[in-house]
């Protein structure tokens, strides 16, 4: 599949522009700096003015850290998922929300596909734990309890995730950073944050069906992929065990 640019309408563009609008002005002071500076290094190619090519796109990503966008027509499977990270391409939506869909969506669309995960990309050891965990995925795909471990580490992190800066929780994962909605939730209501724990998490159920009232901080970026590193190693042990 491939992104069909010229299909895109008036409407659409308009949507895109609202939608990073609201965001852009939204995020400073919520989302961590990395992700508006990583957002910021992408300017020429995923700004508010028109939906980003995903053409141009690809080129800024491999030319950083080896990702590109992989054109999927919604949720897939989960083992292709997985094979998609593993080889550094991450999957997005080409289809756009309509109007009266800007603030509530059932399944993630281009906005959040693109705007939510792809700026993070960009960053060295953030763009390391995502491919680990398709390494994973692929290697533990026959191990329902493994796989629904790395879900819950997917979650947690990279949709869901939050990271401390000084004396603030900021926001990182795609899921809020794509959500204005989720992004005032999490900063002003009531919700826990508990210290990143990687062996927390994977055990720590979820529903995305309902707003989320549980978050995991982490430390720093660095964190992600020395706490997968720790994971894979304490898989391997356990499946030498079994």
């Amino acid at each position: 599949m491939r992104q069909k640019y010229k299909n895109y309408t008036l409407e659409d563009q308009e949507v895109w522009n609202i939608l990073t609008s609201k965001q852009l002005n939204n995020l400073p002071g919520k989302a961590h700096p990395e992700y508006l500076a990583c957002l910021a290094e992408l300017e020429n190619v995923l700004h508010v003015e028109a939906i980003p090519r995903f053409g141009e796109l690809n080129e800024v990503l491999s030319a950083k850290h080896g990702w590109s966008i992989s054109v999927v027509p919604g949720l897939i499977p989960v083992e292709d998922f997985f094979k998609k990270l593993k080889k550094r391409k991450f999957s997005a939506s080409t289809w756009l929300r309509s109007k009266d869909q800007l603030n509530s969506l059932e399944e993630p669309d281009m906005f959040h596909d693109v705007f939510g995960h792809i700026p993070l990309l960009m960053n060295e050891s953030y763009a390391n734990f995502v491919q680990k965990l398709g390494v994973l995925g692929v290697k533990y795909i026959d191990n329902k309890k493994i796989v629904t471990q790395l879900q819950r580490l997917y979650w947690f992190t990279i949709e869901f995730g939050l990271i401390k800066e000084k004396n603030s929780t900021l926001i990182y994962g795609a899921g809020i950073i794509s959500s204005s909605g989720e992004t005032d939730h999490v900063i002003n209501d009531d919700v826990e944050v508990k210290e990143y724990d990687i062996f927390d998490i994977i055990e720590q159920d979820f529903i995305t069906s309902e707003i989320q009232t549980k978050y995991y901080a982490l430390d720093d970026f660095d964190q992600l992929y020395r706490s997968i590193e720790n994971l894979e190693k304490s898989l391997m042990e356990q499946s030498e065990v079994d």
